[in-house]
C-alpha cells in the first residue's frame, strides 16, 4: 500500500535523510521517499494501521512530526483539498513576519555595536566609556526579540541534536546561541567591572559582546529563507495550474430542477448540464443534446470535437458551442484530470538516483561540520589563546556550512522539470524516468498508433477512363456498408466526409464475401466486385494502367482495392494507416539527439519498410509478436544501449515494462499507459524527443546545482576556519550567514530557470525556422525560400493582460488565429506574451482588437 504523510520540522537535506532512515527502519515498510521541498513522505508499506502508527512514532523519536494525509472519500475529492501554492503562501507570510520583526531590532543593534568601529555618530546616552554598561544592556534588550521571533531554530535545532540527528537548525542554533551566551557572560563581566571600578576590565569585556552577530545571523538567515520560500512557491505552479483547470461549480439535475453545486459534491450517476462556454466538471457520457468541446487542455488537440449522445467527455475540457446533458461516470479523485495531477505529484515526490547520493552526503554532513567547528575552536585556542577569535571562527563554520543548498539542488529541479513536462503534455511518472531519459541512445518505436494514425483511411482514389469519382465512391460505399472489414469502415468514412449521401437509395442485393479476394454483390442491377487484383483477374477484369499504379501504392505501404461493374473496371481506392504528420520530424529530432531509431511492428515487412522510408528510421524489425518485442528490447540492453520503448497497445506492454524508459502514447490502452514511465498526452511522437530534451535540461540543471552547493562549502569552510587568516582574509559570522542564505536562494533560482525551457521544435519556430528531416534539393534554394517568406510575413509580439490559466491561453490563441493573414501563433502564460507571424496587410490595431474582443488586454511590443 502506498500512502502520503505530511512531515513537520524538516529544514534541510540532513533532516530528510534522518526522517527517511527512521521510517525505513520500521518493520513492514517497503520503501520511504521523503521530499524536503514538499515536506512530505511517500510510504510504501504493508498497509496495516500498526505499521503506520509505528512509522509516526519512529519519526517523532527522531525529532520530527509526521501526520497521515487525509484521503478523499471514494469517488469524491477531499473537501479541504489544498492547492500546493496555499501552503507556500502561508510559509512566505510567516517568513515575512519573522523578517520584519528581526529587521526592526537588528538595524539599531547593528548600528549600536558597529557604529564606533565605522566612526558613526554616537547614540545619545549610549556612547563613550561612561555609557558602556548602558550600551551593553541595550544590545541585550534589542537581541532578545530577535531570538524570540526566531525561536523555532533553537527548538527544532536542539531537539534534533538531543535525538542524535543534528540538522541545519542545529548549526544555526549552536552558532547564534554560542554568540548570545558568550555576550551575556560579557555583560556580567562588565557589571562586575563597574562594581569594582575596573575601567580596563570594563573596556575589555565590552569588546567581547557578540549580540550583533547573534541577531544578524538569525536575521540574514531568515532573509535567505524568505527569498527561498518565495522561489520554492513558484515550483508548484504546474500542479496549481492543473488544479485550476477544474471548474469550482457544476450544474446538476436534482428532483427535476437544475441546481448549482460545488464540483466535489457531484455524485456518480448524476445528470450534469453543460452550456456553451462552460467547463465540464467531471468525466461522463452525453445522454442528451450536442456540442463542440475544446479538449486541448487534456489532449493537446486544437480542433474542437463534435459531441453527440453516447460520446464520452472529460472533465476540465470546455464546451465551445451547444448544450448537452451528461451522466457522471467518474468524479473527484477518479477523473482524468485528477489522475494527471496525481501522476505529476507522485513524480515530484519520487527520488532520482542522483538525489540519493546527495542524501547520503547530507546524512553525515552536519555531524562532520560540528566536529570541524569544535576542532577549529580548540586549534585557535591552542595557537593564539584568544577565545574570542576562536569562537568567531567556530561560529562562522557552523553558520556557513548549511546543507540547505545541497538538499534543494535536486528536488527543486525535478519539480520544475516535471511541471514543464506537464505543461507540454508529457506526464513523467517518476524522477527515475526523468533521469533515465537523459541517457537514452536507442528509441524503439511501435508502428500502428505510434508512428501511424492507428486506423486505416482512404489515401488515394483513382478512376478508370470515362468514370467519375462520385460514381466510384457511390458504388464502393454501397457495397462496403455490408462488410465489417476495417478497410470497409475507412471507405465508408471517406464517402460520408467527401461525398455525403452519395450511396443513398442505392439498391444492393446478393451480397457475398469472397475469402481471400473481396466482395461481390448486385448494385442497382450491375454485378459489382470489390477486392484485390487476384479477384479481378479471376473474373477477367482488365485493370489496365490501374494495375501498374497499384504496385507503386503497395510499395508505399498502401492497400489497393479495385472495383468493377459488369466486367469493366471502375477504378481503385487505396487505403492505408497514414503516417502521423509529426513522425518524420520526431525521428529527425531523435537523430539530432544522437539516438538510434528502430521501427518494431507485428505488421508485414513490406508495409513496415514503406513507413520506415517515409519517416527515416534507422532499422526495421517486422512481423514480431508481443514477447518478441520484449526480447528485442532486452537484446538492445544487453548490447549496452539505454533503451526507450514507445508504444500504445496491449501488445507493447511487455516491451514498455522491459525498457529503461517506457513511453506510452496518451491515446493508447490503459495497460500500455500503466506499464509506461512516461505518458504523451498529445499522442504526438515528436514528444518523445521533447521528453529526452527536457530530461537532459533537467539533469544539466541538477548537476549545476550540486556543483555550486558542494563548491560553495569546499571553498567557504576553510575560509571560515581561518586558514587564510595569515593573509588577512577572514569570514565574519554575519557575512557567513548572508552567504549561507544566498546559496539556497541561488540553487532554487537556478532550478526556476527551467520554467523558461522550451522544446527545440518550439524554439526553432520562435526563431523562424523549422525542424524537419533532410529533403532533396529543389530548383529553388532554401535561402531564396527564406527570403521570400520574410518578404511575405513578419514576426510580431504582443503583451497580453488578464490571462490566468491555460484556458485563457487557448482563447487568446484562437482570437489571434482568427485574424486573416496571421499564422504561427504562440501564447505564453508565464510571460503574458504572444508571438505570431503576419502578412504586411495585418495591422497592429487588428491584432489588439481581436484580443480585446476575447475579453483580454493587449499592446503590440515594438
Amino acid at each position: 500500500m502506498r500512502e502520503t504523510f505530511d512531515i513537520e520540522g524538516m529544514t534541510c537535506a540532513s533532516c530528510s535523510a534522518h526522517v527517511q532512515k527512521a521510517a525505513s527502519g520500521v518493520p513492514g515498510v517497503i520503501e520511504a521517499n521523503v521530499n524536503l521541498l514538499k515536506n512530505s513522505m511517500e510510504l510504501d508499506y504493508d498497509g496495516t494501521p500498526q505499521t503506520a502508527e509505528a512509522v509516526v512514532s519512529a519519526i517523532d523519536r527522531a525529532g520530527y512530526g509526521a501526520r497521515r494525509r487525509v484521503k478523499a472519500a471514494p469517488g469524491h475529492a477531499a473537501e479541504a483539498q489544498e492547492k500546493p501554492g496555499a501552503a507556500a503562501e502561508r510559509l512566505i507570510a510567516e517568513k515575512r513576519r519573522q523578517l520584519i520583526v528581526s529587521a526592526v531590532f537588528s538595524v539599531p543593534l547593528f548600528y549600536l555595536a558597529m557604529g564606533p568601529m565605522f566612526g558613526w555618530p554616537d547614540v545619545p546616552g549610549l556612547g563613550g566609556m561612561e555609557n558602556m554598561m548602558a550600551a551593553g544592556l541595550t544590545q541585550l534588550l534589542l537581541c532578545v526579540p530577535i531570538l524570540v521571533v526566531n525561536r523555532h531554530y533553537f527548538v527544532t535545532g536542539f531537539k534534533a541534536l538531543v535525538h542524535g540527528s543534528p540538522n541545519m537548525d542545529s548549526l544555526i542554533a549552536l552558532g547564534s546561541a554560542a554568540a548570545a551566551v558568550y555576550s551575556v557572560v560579557g555583560v556580567y563581566r562588565m557589571a562586575w567591572a563597574v562594581g569594582a571600578s575596573d575601567m580596563t576590565g570594563l573596556h575589555s569585556a565590552a569588546h567581547d559582546l557578540y549580540f550583533d552577530s547573534a541577531g544578524m545571523i538569525l536575521t540574514l538567515i531568515t532573509l535567505g529563507k524568505f527569498f527561498e520560500a518565495r522561489a520554492k512557491g513558484r515550483t508548484t505552479d504546474a500542479i496549481t495550474s492543473l488544479m485550476d483547470l477544474a471548474p469550482k461549480m457544476a450544474t446538476v439535475v436534482r428532483d427535476g430542477a437544475e441546481v448549482s453545486v460545488p464540483t466535489e459534491d457531484v455524485s456518480l450517476g448524476e445528470r450534469v448540464v453543460v452550456r456553451s462556454g462552460e467547463s465540464i466538471p467531471v468525466d461522463g457520457v452525453v445522454v442528451e443534446g450536442s456540442a463542440a468541446v475544446d479538449e486541448s487542455a487534456i489532449t493537446g488537440e486544437p480542433v474542437p470535437r463534435e459531441l453527440a449522445v453516447g460520446d464520452r467527455v472529460t472533465g476540465a475540457t470546455v464546451s465551445t458551442r451547444g448544450w448537452f446533458a451528461m451522466e457522471a461516470r467518474a468524479v473527484g479523485d477518479d477523473t482524468t484530470l485528477a489522475g494527471i495531477i496525481r501522476l505529476v505529484d507522485e513524480a515530484t515526490s519520487s527520488k532520482a538516483p542522483i538525489e540519493r547520493l546527495a542524501d547520503k552526503i547530507s546524512g553525515v554532513f552536519v555531524p562532520v561540520v560540528i566536529a570541524l567547528a569544535a576542532v577549529t575552536l580548540v586549534v585557535w585556542m591552542v595557537l593564539t589563546g584568544d577565545f574570542s577569535a576562536a569562537l568567531t571562527h567556530a561560529i562562522s563554520i557552523l553558520v556557513i556550512s548549511c546543507p540547505c543548498a545541497l538538499g534543494l539542488a535536486t528536488p527543486t529541479a525535478i519539480m520544475v522539470g516535471t511541471g514543464r513536462g506537464a505543461a507540454n503534455g508529457i506526464l513523467i511518472k517518476s524522477a527515475e524516468a526523468l533521469e533515465g531519459a537523459c541517457d537514452v541512445d536507442a528509441v524503439v518505436l511501435d508502428k500502428t498508433g505510434t508512428v501511424t494514425q492507428g486506423s486505416p483511411s482512404v489515401t488515394d482514389v483513382l478512376v478508370a477512363p470515362g468514370v467519375f469519382e462520385s460514381e466510384l465512391v457511390r458504388v464502393a460505399a454501397a457495397l462496403e456498408r455490408k462488410s465489417e472489414h476495417p478497410l470497409a469502415a475507412a471507405i465508408c468514412a471517406y464517402a460520408d466526409k467527401s461525398h455525403a449521401g452519395a450511396d443513398a437509395g442505392t439498391d444492393v442485393s446478393g451480397f457475398e464475401q469472397i475469402p481471400g479476394g473481396g466482395l461481390a454483390a448486385t448494385v442497382d442491377g450491375a454485378a459489382v466486385l470489390a477486392g484485390n487484383a487476384r479477384l479481378m483477374e479471376s473474373h477477367g477484369v482488365d485493370l489496365g494502367a490501374l494495375a501498374e499504379r497499384s504496385a507503386c501504392l503497395a510499395d508505399e505501404g498502401k492497400t489497393p482495392l479495385f472495383l468493377s461493374a459488369d466486367g469493366h473496371a471502375l477504378g481503385m481506392v487505396a487505403v492505408a494507416d497514414a503516417v502521423k504528420p509529426t513522425s518524420a520530424e520526431a525521428v529527425a529530432r531523435l537523430h539530432a539527439l544522437g539516438a538510434t531509431t528502430i521501427l518494431l511492428t507485428g505488421d508485414q515487412e513490406r508495409t513496415a519498410r514503406a513507413v520506415a522510408r517515409q519517416v527515416g528510421v534507422d532499422e526495421v524489425v517486422a512481423g514480431v509478436l508481443p514477447d518478441q518485442k520484449e526480447e528485442r528490447v532486452r537484446m538492445l540492453q544487453e548490447q549496452g544501449h539505454q533503451v526507450a520503448m514507445v508504444g500504445d497497445g496491449i501488445n507493447d506492454a511487455p516491451a514498455l515494462a522491459r525498457a529503461n524508459v517506457g513511453i506510452a502514447i496518451g491515446a493508447g490502452t490503459d495497460v500500455a499507459i500503466s506499464s509506461a514511465d512516461v505518458v504523451l498526452m498529445h499522442s504526438d511522437p515528436a514528444d518523445v524527443a521533447t521528453a529526452m530534451e527536457l530530461s537532459r535540461a533537467t539533469m544539466r540543471n541538477i548537476k549545476q546545482n550540486l556543483f555550486w552547493a558542494l563548491f560553495y562549502n569546499v571553498i567557504c569552510i576553510p575560509v571560515a576556519a581561518g586558514v587564510l587568516s595569515p593573509w588577512g582574509i577572514t569570514l565574519n559570522p554575519m557575512i557567513a550567514a548572508a552567504a549561507m542564505g544566498l546559496s539556497s536562494v541561488f540553487v532554487v533560482s537556478n532550478a526556476l530557470r527551467l520554467r523558461t525551457w522550451r522544446p527545440s521544435a518550439r524554439a526553432a519556430l520562435d526563431a523562424g525556422t523549422t525542424v524537419t528531416p533532410p529533403v532533396e534539393a529543389t530548383a529553388t534554394s532554401t535561402e531564396d525560400n527564406e527570403d521570400k517568406r520574410k518578404e511575405e510575413t513578419m514576426k510580431k509580439a504582443l503583451k497580453v493582460g488578464g490571462m490566468t490559466c491555460q484556458h485563457c491561453v487557448m482563447h487568446v490563441t484562437k482570437a489571434l488565429e482568427s485574424v486573416p493573414g496571421v499564422s504561427e501563433v504562440s501564447v505564453d502564460l508565464d510571460s503574458g506574451s504572444a508571438t505570431l507571424e503576419a502578412t504586411d496587410a495585418v495591422s497592429d490595431d487588428a491584432l489588439v482588437k481581436a484580443v480585446k474582443d476575447a475579453d483580454y488586454e493587449a499592446t503590440v511590443v515594438a
